[in-house]
């Protein structure tokens, strides 16, 4: 069986060109994370996966959850899905379409972990300062990881940055061992 991602990624695509098509990044991308939200709960996937349920039904359930927060494309989208029996897929649909988004609006995603709690200023130094590293607008996320002992791991798609004093003990174990 195909990895979710490259079975997802048609799906994804499709939704970003008619979000482009229709001038609605935006309004799309809140109603896809929406219909991932349904999608991650464990009540709606059991139902989703129940095989008595018709791809109508299934699609209906999304659709009365969300009622009155998707459009008819997103309504039709939905119903595609259940169609092809791919509305578990939502997630990875949402995480590749924001992906999309992100690269069409210039915009990175930087997770920043931290050893401590840092302040709006420090978030808003750091993320300059990637900005001008990246050439890019930065989105900063930020989460507190008491393991790193002191300093910031950052992490832009593929590239990590550990700053952290225990990525710095870990470099120096590793080359004293050599």
């Amino acid at each position: 069986m195909a990895e979710p991602s490259t079975v997802a990624r048609p799906y994804a695509e499709a939704a970003f060109r008619l979000a482009e098509g229709s001038n609605a990044l935006g309004k799309w991308s809140a109603m896809v994370a929406a219909l991932a939200q349904v999608a991650d709960d464990k009540r709606v996937q059991a139902a989703i996966a129940d095989p008595a349920l018709s791809d109508a039904q299934a699609a209906g359930v999304f659709i009365s959850i969300l009622a009155g927060q998707l459009d008819g494309g997103a309504e039709n989208f939905v119903r595609v899905l259940a169609e092809n029996k791919r509305l578990e897929l939502l997630p990875e649909i949402r995480t590749q379409f924001e992906a999309l988004k992100n690269e069409r609006e210039g915009v990175v995603e930087a997770e920043v972990v931290s050893a401590f709690e840092l302040s709006a200023a420090q978030v808003a130094d750091l993320t300059q300062r990637l900005e001008k590293k990246t050439g890019r607008k930065v989105r900063t996320t930020v989460q507190i990881d008491k393991e790193l002992i002191g300093g910031v791991k950052v992490v832009i798609g593929d590239k990590v940055i550990d700053g952290s004093a225990r990525g710095q003990l870990s470099a120096l174990e590793t080359a004293l061992k050599a």
